[in-house]
């Protein structure tokens, strides 16, 4: 969809995750400086509530957000005009794994103006209106088309449609078993394959039901829905989100300037365990670096306080995680008030 289009979705309410935690993170060492521009990126704008808060914070902040949902870029570029934020809020119709290539090709020299970002924001998270606008897919509480794909127009991305009826019962084994940390993916996988000789699986409540009774009985109904794991794995290939994070936490790190943080919400465990390694990396790779020097800030992840868990159960797994750019490096023993490393 093009920012020509007249076509607005009804985009469903957003809560913001761990919002106020992000901000002071991404603001802490800016609001009391002498900087004249701020300049701030949120890599996937959803339904706009970290990005909009991140602007209307300081008159100082630019911000380069990303998203490749129509809904969302329709629904997002009606708020910055509703806000009066067009001059300092540029919303990129991409994928964030783009982001690097972007950012040079087209804010380049917004980056010089203010010397590199002052903060990155990466909320992993699938935006409340994917799960709510049921004929996205996404969710099994409504019948649909086995869509999942975040860039819905784009035609080159394959569905869940696609991959449930033509993926070998041992890819499909794979994903459930790598990206959905499901233990009954052999059977769920033999099953698919089954079925699908007799008639393709092409609608949510098609392949959430042949989940169910893959499960064991006893298993079938309790809190969480048998078929959430092997939904959160398709959703995972389709938009090949795993990938995507690996490749783009390294490419956005250079970007910062000294004083500089990349902050990562992530919702399961797999996402968590690839930011916290690549962070880690960052950090220790950056050891023998005169300039470019790296420390994790956040040792153990921060996680949403009693007061967003009863407004937003959904919040219950989010953890923020956060990398900073330093001038210099902490010295880490009893004698580091003796020494002058740097």
């Amino acid at each position: 969809m093009d920012e020509g289009s007249t076509k607005i979705m009804t985009y469903t309410s957003h809560y913001s995750v761990l919002k106020k935690e992000c901000l002071d993170s991404m603001y802490a060492d800016w609001e009391e400086s002498n900087e004249e521009n701020l300049l701030f990126a949120d890599l996937t704008f959803g339904g706009g509530g970290h990005s909009l808060a991140i602007v209307e914070r300081d008159k100082r902040a630019n911000l380069i957000s990303f998203d490749q949902d129509p809904d969302a870029l329709a629904n997002g570029r009606k708020l910055i005009k509703e806000k009066g934020f067009e001059d300092r809020h540029h919303l990129v119709d991409s994928n964030f794994c783009h982001f690097g290539e972007v950012v040079k090709g087209q804010y380049q020299e917004l980056v010089d103006k203010c010397g590199g970002f002052s903060a990155i924001l990466m909320d992993l998270g699938v935006s409340s209106h994917h799960f709510d606008e049921g004929n996205r897919g996404f969710s099994f509480r409504v019948d649909a088309p086995l869509d999942m794909r975040m860039d819905s127009d784009n035609d080159e991305v394959p569905t869940a449609q696609h991959i449930v009826n033509t993926y070998s019962e041992i890819e499909l084994e794979r994903i459930f078993k790598e990206f959905g940390e499901e233990k009954f993916s052999k059977r769920i996988a033999k099953k698919i394959a089954e079925q699908r000789e007799e008639k393709p699986i092409e609608t949510t409540f098609e392949l959430a039901e042949l989940v169910k009774y893959c499960y064991p009985i006893k298993l079938r109904y309790g809190r969480i829905n048998p078929a959430t794991k092997t939904f959160q794995a398709l959703r995972i290939e389709v938009n090949r989100e795993l990938h995507v994070l690996s490749e783009v936490i390294p490419q956005i790190i250079p970007l910062l300037k000294i004083n500089g943080k990349i902050c990562v919400i992530s919702f399961h465990s797999l996402e968590d365990r690839i930011v916290k390694h690549e962070f880690k990396k960052i950090e220790k790779n950056s050891v023998d670096s005169e300039d470019e020097i790296y420390e994790v800030v956040t040792k153990k992840p921060i996680v949403p306080g009693e007061v967003e868990l009863d407004e937003n159960p959904r919040s219950r797994s989010a953890k923020l995680r956060v990398i900073k750019r330093v001038s210099e490096r902490k010295v880490k023993n009893k004698y580091a008030k003796f020494s002058t490393v740097k």
